[in-house]
């Protein structure tokens, strides 16, 4: 079983599940009720790391990833919503232990009061570094960070907003090829040959070539006649290459929220060198 010694160190890193998936940040450590060994984590989860989440400290390992759990980030996101205000009651822990089945729940059979003193010893005991166990030290609601052991001055604090960013599917485009037919048109020259009749006189220099054969007979010459046509042939002729590409818009956006923020104010007159103040606020 690890002791607050060995978890104190913890504090402030990050916190995986079992399959190295990161939760958030270890907030906080919770200690058993009557062993008063570090039982529980408190783990800062969510977009803004705004809400605290429990998961049990048993079987978690320190890694080179972070704090590494037991349970799957599923189980550890539908946990019990629980306030994290210094000490877990009995009904919290119930339902913790039937959330991560840890078998059967055995109540604190202790008086309350005597556990809620013993549990402000032990943060004043942490505080002072000479805690043997304890929790470790809490900012928690409903608790002024300076405390009553501290000194005489108290702690003003304000929320302020922490924006983040997360990436999320906006849309899809892709590419698709589809066949058309179309009619296209072109024109191409061609040729043909005709038959003309040519005659020529009888000369001296023909005469021979005129008497020869029999003077009088029947004869046929044939001459063959030729001509063009048009011959359609397709083929495919790679024409451009296209693809999508992804450009990065940036643009402004507008977030709002509400924040709180402490005040405080004298009740009282307060002794100054022109006199006595009424009321003060700061």
């Amino acid at each position: 079983m690890r002791t607050l010694e060995d978890v104190q160190a913890w504090r402030g890193q990050d916190v995986v599940d079992r399959d190295g998936d990161k939760v958030g940040k270890l907030e906080d450590i919770y200690l058993d009720r009557e062993s008063g060994q570090p039982e529980w984590v408190a783990v800062k989860t969510g977009l803004f790391g705004n809400k605290v989440t429990f998961v049990p400290l048993d079987g978690a390992d320190p890694g080179e990833g972070g704090v590494r759990v037991a349970y799957d980030k599923a189980t550890i996101k539908d946990a019990p919503n629980i306030d994290a205000d210094g000490r877990l009651s009995s009904e919290e822990e119930r339902r913790l232990y039937d959330h991560y089945g840890r078998g059967e729940y055995r109540a604190y059979d202790g008086p309350e009061d005597d556990y809620d003193r013993d549990w402000s010893e032990r943060d004043d005991r942490f505080s002072r570094g000479d805690a043997d166990t304890g929790t470790v030290g809490r900012d928690t609601v409903g608790h002024d960070t300076s405390g009553p052991t501290t000194d005489d001055a108290m702690t003003r604090s304000e929320e302020e907003l922490s924006v983040g960013k997360t990436s999320r599917e906006s849309g899809r485009a892709r590419l698709r090829k589809y066949v058309v037919t179309e009619n296209v048109e072109t024109t191409v020259p061609v040729t043909r040959e005709e038959v003309r009749i040519e005659r020529e006189p009888i000369t001296d220099a023909n005469v021979d070539q005129a008497l020869d054969g029999p003077a009088i007979s029947e004869e046929e010459h044939e001459v063959v006649l030729h001509a063009e046509e048009a011959v359609v042939d397709k083929k495919v002729v790679p024409k451009e290459r296209v693809r999508l590409e992804k450009d990065t818009v940036t643009e402004e956006q507008r977030v709002s929220d509400e924040v709180r923020k402490e005040r405080i104010e004298t009740d009282g007159g307060i002794e100054t060198d022109r006199g006595v103040r009424g009321d003060d606020r700061i």
